[in-house]
Order: C-alpha cells, then sequence, then structure tokens
C-alpha cells in the first residue's frame, strides 16, 4: 500500500479512537451525573423507619416507628414529639390487663382537673391507616381515637401491655413497637391507681407518672 494511503488510513484509526474515546468519556460523565442525581433524590426522601427514646418517671424505652407500613400516623406523631407536644404529659390510663395511655394536653406537668384527663388532644386528626400485618401485641403502639369515627385519631396514643388482637384490631391504627425497655413499660403495671375512675376515665395514676420528653431519630 502506497505511503500516503497508509498515512489516510492510520489518520483515520485515530479520528475514530479519538471519537471514541470522547464517547467514552461522555459516557461516564453522564453516570455519573445520573447516579448522584438518584442519590441526592434518595436521600432527600425521608426515612422508612424513625426511631424514638421516650423518657419517663419510671425510666427510659425505646420504640420503633413504621413510617413504611403507616406514613400519616407516624409522620403525625413524630411532628408533635418535635414540637415537644409531648414533654411533661401525664400517663393518664394505666390499666395492668389491657393498656398505658398518653397524649392529652389537659394533663401537662400533672394539674388542672383530673376529671378532663382523656379528654384532649391535639388540634389534627388524622386518617385511619389499617396496616393487616400489624398487631395490637405486647410491647406495640397504636393510637387512640376522639370517638367512634376511626379517622378521628389526633395525639393521643397507647401501648399494649398484652395481646389485644381480639378487641383492638382493625380498630385503632398499629404504628410502632417497643425495642429496648420494656420492663420500664412492664413496671407501669406497678403503679397504683384510682379504682373508681372519675367521669369514666379508667385507671388515673394516684401520684402522676410522666413522659418527660420524646426524642426521634433515624437509628436505632
Amino acid at each position: 500500500m502506497p505511503s500516503a494511503q497508509k498515512r489516510k488510513v492510520l489518520e483515520k484509526t485515530r479520528k475514530r479512537q479519538r471519537r471514541g474515546g470522547v464517547y467514552l468519556l461522555l459516557a461516564v460523565v453522564l453516570i455519573v451525573i445520573i447516579a448522584v442525581g438518584v442519590y441526592a433524590y434518595v436521600s432527600s426522601l425521608p426515612p422508612n423507619t424513625f426511631y424514638a427514646t421516650l423518657t419517663t418517671s419510671q425510666g427510659v424505652f425505646k420504640v420503633e416507628l413504621y413510617r413504611g407500613l403507616t406514613p400519616i400516623t407516624v409522620d403525625n406523631f413524630v411532628s408533635l414529639a418535635k414540637s415537644g407536644f409531648y414533654n411533661d404529659l401525664v400517663w393518664h390510663r394505666i390499666d395492668s390487663s389491657f393498656v398505658i395511655q398518653i397524649g392529652d394536653p389537659n394533663t401537662r406537668g400533672g394539674g388542672g382537673n383530673n376529671n378532663t384527663w382523656g379528654s384532649g388532644h391535639s388540634p389534627q386528626t388524622i386518617a385511619f391507616e389499617n396496616v393487616t400485618t400489624l398487631h395490637n401485641d405486647v410491647g406495640y403502639l397504636a393510637m387512640a381515637r376522639i370517638g367512634n369515627d376511626y379517622n378521628s385519631a389526633s395525639s393521643q396514643f397507647f401501648i399494649n401491655l398484652v395481646d389485644n388482637r381480639s378487641p383492638l384490631d382493625g380498630k385503632y391504627a398499629v404504628f410502632g413497637k417497643v425495642i429496648s425497655g420494656m420492663d420500664v413499660v412492664n413496671s407501669f403495671k406497678n403503679i397504683p391507681v384510682y379504682p373508681v375512675p372519675p367521669q369514666g376515665v379508667c385507671c388515673q395514676p394516684k401520684t402522676p407518672v410522666f413522659l418527660t420528653n420524646v426524642t426521634i431519630s433515624n437509628n436505632p
């Protein structure tokens, strides 16, 4: 092959190689941009699981909150907790063979008229999230309701001290579970309560037991 023709062939080969290198570089840059975008988007999404540390006058326990299954309920709880809504409220219902319950702002600081304890709530109500794989078993958290309307849950929630599937499943939204400190929760069973509840409010403690604060995190 004449030298001039060889040079043309070599030049064409070099051009193809340069174009191939440019295309490869562009492809790598595009992949990096997409990967960074996807990571940024995923990082901006709320986690599917939150954790809450509840400090009480009986001790500290931790709960796992199932946001992936009950996002409305968990977001409501997290928002209230971060705002300080639950700080210094009294566990106004302590039924050793059933549940312990809290979330009524009327109980804050243990003051006010305890005949109203159990009737208060936050301003907003939330939709009922019934997840058939979550049950009112020992250690599980569920939302109480203001009335008979299933969509009337607000701020009050309870922790099951016994398995309550039969009376409660399908009626109250389960949204979390105690993952450490269950001994603290069980210690509530020994707290003296009034035998005759005022105005039908069951099982008020004779000496107020407080939820001091709730701390929310993304890790256990």
